[in-house]
Formats: C-alpha cells, sequence, structure tokens
C-alpha cells in the first residue's frame, strides 16, 4: 500500500509538471515552449479557453438584455431602459441568468476555436506553401469554429432558454436534464446551424481582419517586426487590431443571431420563417447597437488576455503564419 500511494503521488506529481513549468517560467521570463509544438497548441487552448470564459461571463447582463431585445423589441428598445426594465420587473439576479453558460460554454468554445485555428494555420502554412495567406486564414478560421460550435451548442441552448424563460431552470446543472426531458439530444442541436450561421461569418471575418490589422500595423505604421517591439506594443497593437476585428464581425454575423433567437423562442419553425418574420431591414438592424457595444470589448479583452498568457509564457503576441516569421527572422 505504502509503494502504490507513492506511486500515485508521483504520477500526480507528473501530471503536474506541466502547470507548474508553465507557471515558473512565465514569472521568470523564460519560453515555456518553441512556437508551433504540441504544448504551445496546448497553451493556445488553455489562453482560448480561460480568456473566453472570463470575457463572457463579464458580459453576461448585457448578454440578458439583447436576447430579450430580440424576442420582444417593442418591450425593450434600449439599452438603458432595457436593462432597468430587467432590474425592476425581476430583480437584479435576472442579469445574471445562464452565466453557467456562458462561463463553461465559451470556455470550452473558445479552447477549440482558438488552439485548432492556431494548429491550422501552423499546418496550412506548411502544406499550402505558394498558397494566398489569405485561403489559409479563412480555411482555419472555418474548420476551427465549424468544430468548436459543436461543443457550444448544448451549452447555448441551455442558456437561451434560461436567459428568456425565468422558471425553465436556474442553470446548466437542472437545465441540460430538463431539456433532454423535453426535447431529447435533438434539442442541445436545434440551434446548431443557425450557430454556425452567426458565428462562422463573424469568426472567419473577425480572424482575417485581425490578422491583417496585426500585419499592416507592424508592416506600415510601426515598421518593425513584432519580436523586436516591447510587450506593452505587442499588446497595445493586439487591442487595436482585435477591436478592429469585432467590429466587422459583429456586423456580418447579426442576421444569423437574430435568427437563432427567434428559432429558440419558437417564434418560427424555420429559418426563413424567422426571416420572413423579422423582415430583411430589421435582420440587420435589430439588437445591433447592443451586440456592438457587448462584443467590440469582448473581443478586444478576449484576445488582450489570450495575448497576454502567451506572454507570461514567454512568447510573442498573436497574428502572422509561421513561413511569414521565418521570412521575416531571414
Amino acid at each position: 500500500m505504502h509503494v502504490s500511494g507513492k506511486r500515485e503521488l508521483q504520477d500526480r506529481h507528473r501530471d503536474s509538471d506541466w502547470l507548474i513549468e508553465l507557471t515558473m517560467k512565465g514569472v521568470e521570463g523564460g519560453k515555456v515552449c518553441e512556437e508551433f509544438t504540441p504544448k504551445y497548441f496546448g497553451v493556445c487552448f488553455l489562453g482560448g479557453m480561460l480568456s473566453s470564459g472570463t470575457t463572457h461571463l463579464a458580459i453576461t447582463p448585457l448578454d440578458v438584455l439583447k436576447v430579450n431585445m430580440q424576442v420582444n423589441p417593442v418591450k425593450y428598445t434600449s439599452i438603458p431602459s432595457g436593462l432597468a426594465t430587467l432590474w425592476k420587473e425581476e430583480g437584479p439576479h435576472s442579469l445574471w441568468r445562464g452565466w453557467s453558460g456562458k462561463l463553461f460554454g465559451y470556455g470550452v468554445q473558445g479552447g477549440f476555436k482558438y488552439g485548432i485555428y492556431e494548429y491550422l494555420k501552423s499546418v496550412g502554412s506548411d502544406v499550402f506553401v505558394d498558397c494566398n495567406r489569405n485561403y489559409i486564414f479563412l480555411l482555419s478560421s472555418s474548420v476551427a469554429q465549424l468544430l468548436a460550435d459543436v461543443t457550444l451548442s448544448p451549452f447555448e441552448a441551455v442558456k437561451i432558454r434560461v436567459q428568456i424563460h425565468p422558471n425553465f431552470a436556474k442553470g446548466l446543472a437542472d437545465g441540460f436534464p430538463l431539456v433532454y426531458k423535453n426535447e431529447g439530444l435533438a434539442g442541445f442541436y436545434r440551434g446548431l446551424i443557425p450557430l454556425w450561421s452567426r458565428n462562422l461569418p463573424f469568426n472567419i471575418v473577425m480572424f482575417s481582419t485581425f490578422e491583417h490589422t496585426v500585419d499592416l500595423i507592424y508592416s506600415r505604421i510601426i515598421q518593425r517586426r513584432k519580436e523586436d517591439c516591447s510587450t506593452a506594443q505587442q499588446l497595445g497593437v493586439t487591442c487595436f487590431a482585435a477591436y478592429t476585428a469585432g467590429a466587422a464581425g459583429t456586423i456580418i454575423s447579426n442576421p444569423a443571431d437574430n435568427v437563432m433567437t427567434s428559432l429558440y423562442k419558437k417564434k418560427a419553425e424555420s429559418a426563413m420563417q424567422a426571416i420572413k418574420n423579422i423582415g430583411f431591414v430589421n435582420l440587420f438592424t435589430r439588437s445591433l447597437p447592443v451586440r456592438i457595444a457587448l462584443l467590440g470589448p469582448v473581443v478586444t479583452l478576449q484576445w488582450f488576455f489570450y495575448d497576454a498568457i502567451k506572454v507570461l509564457c514567454g512568447l510573442p503576441t498573436s497574428g502572422g503564419l509561421p513561413r511569414d516569421l521565418e521570412k521575416a527572422k531571414s
């Protein structure tokens, strides 16, 4: 028993070595790993999970308001009055409905999204040597988002029901069994296609805009390699590029976001019926101000936290293909 217990303790220590190494080397300013290695993609997954989960949790009140504005635009007409109405009628706790779905759902999605994107971008840079970099960004971001949304969809299904039906459930713990009981496994993926329709355009535009903005700033404005810039400069570039990318992605994904909420609310049986009910102009304008107010800071903070984690691990911030970095070094 003594030997077995000792071995188990050694195994636990070995399993925690990577996290200890990451923390210590980051604090000491050392480099946890080389770029584009398996450990590097692990850092990307961890960074994406932490940054996405925490930032989406922080804006839960705005997300609750956005969903209610989409399903009841007559009652909730603006951000200040909408928040005041929710607070007055349902209490301050109503603004945090669905917080667990935001934290865990978008945390898992963020880990897969950033991790897979970084991996596919690296592979694409090696495989498609003579290919236009835009195609690599497009392919990497679209595949990463398709897979990441499969993990998000069950959390999103519960979250939206909790936010628009106060008596449905308190959170994930009791929401998951209720959805399964009432609608079966299909209930978790009822909004997957609309989710793809919203998130695919958003993230393709977001990642591509981010990459090009970063490249533009370093090559035309700062006119220095990223590695030659200070940490503060690198994170400043990240924030500026992220806000630009978030604004562009929000505008292009707004129609699908309205359709998805309408389907979950069961105001329509199909996407086409939802589009007809909402109206073409409203697809692009309804809840757009609140989504810009919500997603602009979120995307900026998300990229900032994500790249801050990279910096703590001794790695440069995001942006660029491996082949571009090799050319810059040579």
